[in-house]
C-alpha cells in the first residue's frame, strides 16, 4: 500500500499566485517571453543598474552565511533597530511558514482578513490550527470593519491574527489608529503585520514601534521593492524574544549567497528607489485614470496595484492573454468578478490599454460597466 501523507497534508488545497504558468502557455502556443506580466506586483523599474554585473562575482563554491550577518547590519542601519530584532527570509512567504510552525499549536484559532493572501491559510493548515474569518466588502472599500474585528478577536480569543498592509489583492490600507486598535485586543495573541507592498504606498505610517509590545511580527519584502523575484528575499521584525524563538525553527542556510549579496548591494541604492517608487505611482494612475475613461469600473487603492469589476474574471483573462497581456484573476481570492492588474511602465501601461479597447472593440469579451 503506497505510503501516505498525514491527514493535515492530504486536505490541504494549494495556493493560487500572479505570474507566468509555463506549463499553461505551451498549452496555448504562447510563447511566454512575449508577455507583459501585470498580474504580479513588483517594482518593474528595478533592480538598479549594476545588479547583474554583482551577481557574476559572487561565490557560490561556498555555503551562504545562515545568518545574513552584513544584510541584517545594512537592514537595521535602515530601519533603526537592533540586527537581534530582525531575521531574513527566502521571500516573505518563508517567514510566514516559520511563524506558524513556531507559534501555532494544534486547533489554535486564527483571525484572518479576507479577502487576502492564500498563503496564510496554507501555512496555518499546516499547523493544525482552525480559522476564523472577517470578510471586507467592496461597498466598505474593501477595507476590515473594525468593530467587527475587535468583536471576534474578544469572542474568540484567536492566537493569532494575520493583517496584509496594504491588502492583497484590493490594496486598501488601514490607518494606524484602526491597526492600534486591534493590537490592544490582542492581548496574549500574536500580530502578524505583512507590509510587503508597503513600500508602494504613498502616504505612510510607521508601524515598527509596535513591536515594543511583544506580540507584533512586521514582515516586508525586498522581492516587492527591488525587483527580484527570481532571488526571493524578505524580512521579519520583531522582538528579541520573538526573533530568538524562531531561530531553531530556520532552515540552514535559507537564503543563498546571491540573494544576500543583491540585497546587500540594492540597499546601497536608496534614491534609487525612491526614483522608482515615483514612477510606479505615476504609472498607476495613469492606468486607473485610462481605464476608468474607458468606462471600466477601477476601484480604490493605496499600492501599486488596483482591482477592476470585469464580471467573469476568468474570461476577461483569457481575452488579455491572447493579446500579450497577463492579468491576475482575483477567483481564488473569492472574487470572481475581478481582476487585478499592477503598474508597470507607461509603454506597458499604453499596450494594456490598447489590448482592453481592442477587446472592446471586437466583442472578444464584455466588460461589466463603470459607474
Amino acid at each position: 500500500m503506497p505510503l501516505k501523507p498525514r491527514s493535515l497534508i492530504s486536505r490541504l488545497k494549494k495556493s493560487t499566485h500572479g505570474g507566468l504558468d509555463h506549463a499553461e502557455m505551451a498549452a496555448l502556443g504562447i510563447d511566454p517571453e512575449g508577455i507583459i506580466d501585470f498580474s504580479v506586483s513588483t517594482n518593474p523599474f528595478m533592480p538598479p543598474p549594476g545588479i547583474k554585473e554583482i551577481i557574476g562575482t559572487i561565490r557560490i563554491d561556498r555555503y551562504p552565511d545562515s545568518r545574513c550577518t552584513e544584510l541584517r547590519r545594512l537592514l537595521a542601519a535602515k530601519l533603526g533597530v537592533s540586527t537581534d530584532n530582525l531575521l531574513v527570509g527566502s521571500g516573505t512567504t518563508e517567514l510566514i511558514r516559520l511563524v506558524t510552525a513556531t507559534f501555532l499549536r494544534q486547533g489554535d484559532p486564527v483571525l484572518l482578513l479576507e479577502p487576502t493572501y492564500g498563503d496564510y491559510e496554507v501555512a496555518c493548515r499546516m499547523a493544525g490550527a482552525g480559522l476564523i474569518r472577517h470578510r471586507s466588502r467592496e461597498e466598505d472599500g474593501f477595507l476590515p470593519r473594525t468593530e467587527e474585528v475587535t468583536r471576534l478577536i474578544r469572542q474568540r480569543r484567536p492566537r493569532a491574527v494575520f493583517i496584509c498592509n496594504p491588502g492583497n489583492p484590493a490594496g486598501r490600507y488601514i490607518s494606524r489608529t484602526d491597526i492600534e486598535i486591534i493590537v490592544r485586543e490582542m492581548a496574549g495573541g500574536l500580530l502578524i503585520l505583512d507590509e510587503a507592498y508597503l513600500s508602494f504606498v504613498e502616504r505612510q505610517w510607521d508601524s515598527l514601534g509596535l513591536i515594543s509590545g511583544g506580540n507584533v511580527i512586521v514582515l516586508r519584502s525586498m522581492t516587492k521593492d527591488y525587483g527580484l523575484p527570481g532571488l526571493r528575499l524578505g524580512y521579519a521584525v520583531a522582538s528579541r524574544e520573538i526573533i530568538s524563538a524562531m531561530l531553531p525553527v530556520l532552515p540552514p542556510w535559507n537564503v543563498n549567497s546571491i540573494a544576500q549579496e543583491v540585497g546587500a548591494a540594492v540597499l546601497g541604492n536608496e534614491e534609487y528607489l525612491r526614483q522608482s517608487l515615483r514612477k510606479v505611482n505615476e504609472a498607476k494612475h495613469f492606468l486607473m485614470s485610462e481605464l476608468s475613461r474607458i468606462n471600466l469600473k477601477v476601484l480604490p487603492s493605496d499600492a501599486n496595484y488596483f482591482l477592476v469589476k470585469v464580471g467573469d474574471a476568468r474570461e476577461c483573462r483569457l481575452a488579455f492573454l491572447k493579446h500579450g497581456i497577463l492579468v491576475r484573476d482575483c477567483s481564488s481570492f473569492g472574487l470572481p468578478g475581478y481582476i487585478r492588474l499592477s503598474a508597470r511602465t507607461l509603454t506597458e501601461c499604453e499596450q494594456l490599454l490598447e489590448a482592453a479597447r481592442q477587446i472592446i472593440r471586437g466583442g472578444e469579451y464584455r466588460f461589466s460597466p463603470g459607474t
